[in-house]
């Protein structure tokens, strides 16, 4: 069904005092870049194949159309939703390790978005594209509060890429039931999951968000994909098998697009107080309650492949999904969006310069099947 306001909100309208970098940010941003640079060192020096130094696995590769929806009140027909349009769309599903690991290790599950032939004006460093990228995660809020918090966690972990893989697999296996059991009373570890413990669900069954905020014309806002058709909320929840092979999430999807489709709504939240609804703090979720999240397009998709090297060569070597590949009406604003625009540009070039290959936006999706 889709998602009306019930009752109409008034958004804040963004001002630029409202960012405020943090003490030492050009450090943090610095930090970051060597965390993630050593991630993509290691899984290059180990394989010789160049991978994102986050979201290296892809269990999925879409082809699909987004449909901006007919009469949005005002607040909502902003920027790329301003009048009904629609677009070719390409949808990335993956999960958060920068090594490609054994399924059976359960991280968060994510889906880049990526918008073809979109007019207007563009963010700073994106002026030729005619692209816009929504990043999500299945959580609706950052792991960290901050791009300095989130720098500090990844500098731990940055060393554990490929390291004792089979550990990592047994170790998943305690943390998913530390997980089922404090579900089971109501509760909820983020850090269980980003270990290696988030259930073993259906990543088609799951509703992803932006979690950082961007601009929403003259408001700020955040995102959700939500599985809408039925084919889709019947996977809800849906148990998946991990148990005997490496590539559970991708023979699921490959599994239903060989006979099925599916729609998402794309929903868009606006920020109606900053007091608690904070663009500098990605790790507190927004009120649904004070600001629904409310449809403003469609994504479309029928049968298809699903995944296949093909796919892969084309969409994990030759693309890059990026907030920052984004009209100025959704320019990326918050701490960790800041520092994003760096990471992102860091990763990309580091496989773009060992694949040969020349980075560049699409200008259609001509060479994907359909």
């Amino acid at each position: 069904m889709t998602m009306r306001p019930a009752a109409p909100v008034t958004p804040l309208m963004y001002q630029s005092v409202f960012e405020v970098p943090e003490e030492d940010e050009a450090q943090t941003v610095a930090d970051l870049l060597d965390s993630l640079k050593h991630i993509s060192t290691v899984t290059y020096a180990d394989g010789g194949h160049a991978l994102r130094s986050v979201h290296a696995k892809s269990h999925g590769i879409l082809r699909g159309t987004l449909t901006v929806l007919d009469g949005l009140p005002q607040p909502y027909a902003q920027g790329l939703f301003a009048t009904p349009a629609s677009y070719e769309a390409v949808a990335r599903v993956s999960t958060t390790p920068g090594d490609l690991l054994d399924d059976k290790v359960s991280t968060p599950r994510g889906l880049a978005l990526k918008l073809v032939g979109v007019a207007g004006a563009r963010v700073e460093g994106s002026e030729q594209d005619t692209t816009q990228d929504f990043v999500m995660v299945n959580g609706p809020v950052f792991a960290a509060p901050t791009a300095k918090k989130f720098s500090g966690s990844l500098k731990l972990l940055a060393p554990t890429t490929d390291k004792v893989p089979g550990l990592k697999v047994a170790l998943a296996t305690v943390l998913r039931g530390a997980e089922k059991a404090l579900e089971a009373v109501g509760g909820e570890s983020g850090l269980l999951k980003s270990l290696g413990g988030h259930p073993a669900t259906h990543p088609l069954g799951e509703t992803y968000f932006t979690q950082a905020p961007v601009l929403y014309g003259p408001y700020m806002a955040k995102f959700s994909l939500v599985p809408v058709s039925p084919e889709l909320l019947a996977l809800t929840d849906a148990p998946v098998e991990l148990a005997h092979t490496e590539n559970g999430l991708r023979d699921a999807i490959v599994a239903h697009f060989a006979s099925h489709g599916g729609q998402w709504e794309l929903r868009v939240q606006l920020c109606t107080d900053l007091a608690t609804m904070p663009i500098e703090d990605s790790s507190v979720e927004w009120s649904q309650q004070d600001s629904p999240y409310v449809a403003v397009a469609r994504l479309s998709m029928a049968p298809q492949a699903g995944w296949s090297e093909a796919l892969s060569t084309l969409v994990d070597d030759g693309m890059r999904f990026n907030p920052w590949h984004a009209l100025a009406a959704h320019r990326p604003i918050g701490s960790i969006m800041r520092v994003r625009k760096a990471a992102y540009a860091m990763s990309s070039a580091f496989r773009f310069e060992r694949s040969g290959v020349a980075q560049q936006e699409p200008k259609d999706l001509h060479a994907l099947p359909r």
